[in-house]
């Protein structure tokens, strides 16, 4: 565990119940035992990040270490959440790892010019998106130093 004050928040991005139930499980059978925050849309996650709505009680917390972003979803989709984040002063250092079923090279591309950290298809078996959680869960988790504003208080 990262030798923060607190653990590492985590927030999901992703659309659809069925896969926010299986990273959920995975990251349970990751035995990662950080704080997990699902949201259903990029709507959700800018008000997730900028603690409005019903996300007002996390104000004093800091921003998550890392968000994992699917790219497909309604209303504001991760490509432009994505973008949004990253022209962000306050928030565009913030880790995000696209967790998505496009394997088209225009998104690879495009993420990566927008800022995106990381690219991972979704798995078709849920041993490998344990296998996946694992490894990002440890990554960003126990390796990486993150930035201040994802390990303390946000101003």
């Amino acid at each position: 565990m990262n030798k923060s004050s607190q653990p590492i928040r985590i927030v999901v991005a992703d659309d659809d119940a069925d896969d926010r139930m299986m990273i959920k499980d995975a990251f349970e059978e990751s035995k990662l035992g950080n704080p997990i925050d699902f949201v259903e849309d990029g709507v959700e996650l800018m008000e997730y990040l900028n603690r409005k709505g019903k996300w007002t009680h996390l104000a004093n917390q800091p921003y998550p270490g890392f968000i994992l972003l699917d790219l497909n979803m309604p209303r504001k989709d991760g490509r432009t959440v994505l973008k949004e984040i990253k022209e962000s002063t306050e928030l565009h250092r913030i880790p995000i790892v696209i967790l998505t079923t496009s394997k088209a090279e225009e998104d690879i591309i495009r993420t990566y010019n927008l800022g995106v950290n990381s690219f991972i298809c979704k798995p078709v078996s849920f041993d490998k998106l344990v296998d996946i959680v694992k490894t990002v869960g440890h990554y960003w988790i126990e390796i990486v130093a993150l930035p201040p504003e994802c390990k303390r208080a946000a101003a």
